[in-house]
């Protein structure tokens, strides 16, 4: 697992021992969501369609852009809250690629205000090392 910051952009990318048809659904539906992120999730995964995340002390508010099962997910991720990253002010998007029989996760999160990117760097990284324990 890696992430990094590339011209304030974080790129996240981790290997699980899954295929993507098996990994895609961490990404959109709730019950599976919360095995790796947050506490409770409402999720619909569809353009438009409400993305929540409750994370105990903060919650990340937002919508689905893009869904493409079972290779590429988009959504907006913001804060309630807080004006400074507002719900749906920054975007994510990840990539399932297959490699063999696994899935290389490419997540990349854009549009973060400079004062908070090295939290989500850091908050990606444990995450999706916590999504590889789930999906594997």
């Amino acid at each position: 697992m890696t992430a990094e910051i590339r011209n304030d952009v974080v790129l996240a990318t981790e290997h699980i021992k899954a295929p993507p048809e098996v990994v895609f659904p961490y990404f959109t539906d709730p019950a599976l969501i919360v095995t790796w992120i947050g506490q409770r999730a409402e999720l619909d995964p569809q353009p438009d369609g409400v993305f929540f995340l409750d994370m105990g002390e903060v919650a990340a508010s937002g919508t689905y852009v893009t869904v493409q099962p079972p290779y590429r997910v988009v959504f907006t991720w913001g804060i309630p809250g807080n004006d400074e990253l507002p719900p749906g002010g920054s975007t994510v998007e990840v990539v399932l690629t297959p490699d063999g029989d696994d899935t290389m996760v490419v997540l990349t999160h854009r549009g973060l205000p400079t004062t908070t990117i090295d939290t989500h760097r850091a908050g990606w990284e444990h995450q999706l090392g916590r999504l590889r324990v789930a999906a594997d």
